[in-house]
């Protein structure tokens, strides 16, 4: 690839929801992991509306850092940034912002608005596969992967008639989860109906609609795919072994799992799971790089959740998916900012 489609790449980073200092180390590796002899790229950190230039480095230059007080802020209405009197147009966007509003589609809708390109998918898909109920609802008919049976609560809906229809619905163990969100943050497995009404309440302080989960004993898998510029790619399937009772936070980011990958699994079985995360990418429109997480119990494959922002840090399941891939990372992002 001799010409390169963009010369400004701005990553975005940090969030307005529970996971944004994730975010912020996602943003930080995938920013030092891109090509500083094609791009120029700056780094923005965005939380609450305030969005400030926090690092930037020129193409064949040294990462700049600025200190807090000597941040300018980013000029919203054409997506440029002002650097010792010079303006500069980012001409695309890389965004890292694990949850609201980078998640949920708001960020694109805003970069397709001004029309600038952006890694990963649309605004509208981000926003539906943002919502675990909705995300579902695309995949409940389709024969290569099962989902679990659930019950939706919106808040208001009144907790005891919520509680009951979970009981009589799914039984127990279930898991109580906020629709949207990541990082399993207000996550409960409820395993007794007395645990229920609390594990509601937590799920909801984190958003407004919640779902309950029918719980499915198995083996937890995950497998990313990407568009390589022809076609649709999946890495190596990614085997999550807890000592917790889920992958939790704790589990996630403290270090009480193990991550094998490439998993242990017959063949057949590790290409029906990418193949399944294949057809699922395409049947929800995705775009970029997307990790789909899994149950793989005795009677099938069970379909978690789409991640259309997967976590990007050294630790993270996507870099060591391309290592075990023996692809190169700066390699890789450059694939994915040239393919969107």
């Amino acid at each position: 690839m001799t010409q390169h489609k963009y010369n400004n790449v701005a990553v975005i980073y940090g969030s307005d929801s529970s996971e944004w200092e994730v975010s912020c180390r996602s943003g930080e590796f995938v920013s030092s992991r891109i090509d500083g002899t094609l791009y120029s790229v700056f780094e923005i950190f965005a939380r609450f509306g305030k969005w400030q230039l926090v690092a930037y480095r020129m193409r064949n230059s040294m990462k700049v850092i600025l200190p807090e007080g000597e941040r300018p802020e980013i000029d919203k209405t054409d997506f440029s940034v002002i650097i010792s009197g010079e303006k500069i147009k980012f001409d695309f966007a890389y965004p890292m912002q694990h949850g609201t509003p980078g998640e949920n589609g708001l960020m694109q809708g805003y970069l397709e608005m001004l029309g600038i390109p952006h890694s990963g998918c649309s605004s509208f898909v981000s926003a539906m596969t943002f919502d675990k109920f909705s995300c579902k609802g695309y995949l409940k008919d389709v024969d290569y992967v099962k989902c679990a049976d659930q019950v939706f609560m919106r808040k208001g809906d009144g907790l005891q008639t919520s509680v009951k229809e979970v009981a009589e619905k799914l039984g127990f163990p279930v898991f109580v989860k906020p629709t949207d969100g990541g990082s399993s943050f207000g996550v409960t497995k409820v395993k007794t109906p007395e645990e229920l009404p609390g594990a509601v309440e937590l799920a909801f302080s984190e958003g407004s609609t919640v779902i309950a989960e029918k719980f499915i004993p198995g083996r937890e898998l995950t497998c990313a795919v990407y568009f390589n510029g022809s076609g649709n790619v999946a890495l190596p399937v990614i085997e999550i072994v807890t000592e917790h009772e889920f992958f939790d936070y704790d589990a996630k980011y403290n270090g009480f799992s193990q991550e094998i990958c490439p998993a242990v699994l017959p063949e057949s079985v590790t290409a029906m799971i990418q193949d399944a995360s294949c057809r699922i990418y395409e049947r929800l429109g995705c775009a970029g790089l997307v990790r789909v997480d899994y149950i793989l119990a005795p009677d099938g494959l069970y379909f978690l959740e789409v991640n259309t922002i997967p976590g990007m840090t050294s630790a993270s399941l996507v870099p060591k998916m391309l290592r075990t891939a023996g692809i190169d990372i700066t390699a890789f992002l450059t694939m994915i900012i040239e393919n969107s």
